[in-house]
């Protein structure tokens, strides 16, 4: 493990061409779904890291991913029907069950034993449904990235999803570094404090870890409601922190609050405070799109919806700016693909995330870069 207090970057140096951003790592789990979005009624299509996916619950209540492709003719499997144990093909009606063997076919007795579709690794945990779409046999769950406050009675919270038109890497980039809600979020969580303020990186393995403290400040108008909430009619500075934790590969967790100045939130006593987690994993549809799973979990009132709804609704608002600027950066990138990115120190753990990535890439023997003709590969 790594404790820096970034050092000044080298901007002469340019770090990556634009377009080697675009390619994912598949051995890996990502979140294809909320768990009440996969049902035993509808399959639900989504394409997960390239690959396209038919998501379903069989007659025991388990998730299923398999392929959306049926083995006769390719039919989209998702625009099937789920007959208890099996799915059906819309186009000819063969049946799959949740291994993706073919157990029926119209009009014949036997079935060709070639007749099946992958079936993908699957598991339920922190309210979402992940999948596995690189080499089963790696597909270990205990791997699965910890999100624990998504379903730990200690917090109360609730999420949304975000179709984002734009490489799931520069999600990644938004997150770890959130100098940039100066600038795009002035109007509710952005402050000059943000870029003022020293933080430390650290990293061990395949995880990377960005902390940033601003003490004895004025509480952005986000936070100042979310203190009033706990604390009626509070006034006064705040301590403000920021503990963003990236999981490869891409799961970023981030521990957010204020306490009243000097109270000793730096140190560990934040009972004087609000205290939130922004759960954020990224999952790539294809290399110019991806599936933006996030949640904002609490700590204080979790017996309030009216407070959920509020805090949902305000994360909604900010992320929509967020969303904006991704697809105009993402359409600024496909008319300049050679050009050279340059980093800041600010960009000190996005870095280390892509190096990170970029060792996962090299054990698959894939490239950072999707090759040209590949788009959505």
């Amino acid at each position: 493990m790594t404790l820096t207090t970034p050092a000044p970057v080298d901007t002469a140096a340019p770090t990556t061409a634009a377009a080697k951003i675009f390619n994912h790592p598949r051995n890996a789990w990502y979140v294809a779904a909320w768990d009440h979005e996969v049902t035993g009624k509808q399959p639900l299509a989504r394409t997960v890291a390239g690959v396209p996916l038919a998501l379903w619950r069989n007659a025991e209540g388990r998730a299923v991913a398999l392929a959306d492709a049926c083995w006769h003719r390719l039919a989209p499997l998702s625009q099937g029907k789920i007959l208890g144990n099996e799915l059906q093909c819309p186009y000819h009606g063969l049946r799959y069950n949740s291994t993706g063997r073919c157990t029926g076919m119209p009009a014949q007795e036997t079935i060709n034993p070639s007749a099946t579709v992958p079936s993908y690794p699957v598991v339920e945990r922190y309210r979402y449904v992940w999948v596995w779409v690189g080499d089963p046999d790696l597909a270990d769950p205990a791997t699965v990235p910890d999100m624990h406050q998504m379903d730990d009675p200690s917090w109360a919270g609730d999420g949304e999803t975000i179709h984002a038109d734009c490489n799931y890497q520069l999600v990644l980039d938004n997150l770890m570094d959130l100098t940039h809600e100066e600038f795009v979020h002035s109007s509710s969580i952005g402050q000059e404090e943000l870029s003022e303020s020293e933080f430390d990186v650290t990293h061990e393995g395949d995880t990377v870890t960005v902390t940033r403290w601003m003490r004895d400040i004025d509480a952005p108008p986000f936070w100042l409601k979310n203190m009033r909430d706990k604390f009626p009619g509070f006034e006064g500075k705040v301590d403000r922190w920021q503990i963003i934790r990236f999981q490869a590969p891409g799961t970023i967790c981030i521990d957010v609050g204020v306490a009243k100045a000097g109270t000793g939130a730096p140190e560990g006593d934040r009972s004087h405070g609000v205290n939130g987690y922004v759960m954020n994993t990224i999952t790539p549809e294809t290399d110019r799109t991806c599936h933006y799973f996030w949640a904002f979990m609490r700590n204080y009132r979790l017996d309030s919806q009216t407070i959920t709804t509020q805090l949902r609704q305000g994360v909604h608002g900010v992320f929509g700016e967020d969303e904006d600027m991704l697809r105009a950066q993402q359409r600024a990138i496909d008319a300049n693909p050679e050009h050279e990115f340059y980093s800041l120190n600010i960009d000190a753990g996005g870095m280390w995330v892509r190096q990170i990535l970029e060792r996962m890439l090299a054990a698959e023997g894939r490239p950072s870069a999707a090759p040209a003709a590949g788009r959505g590969a």
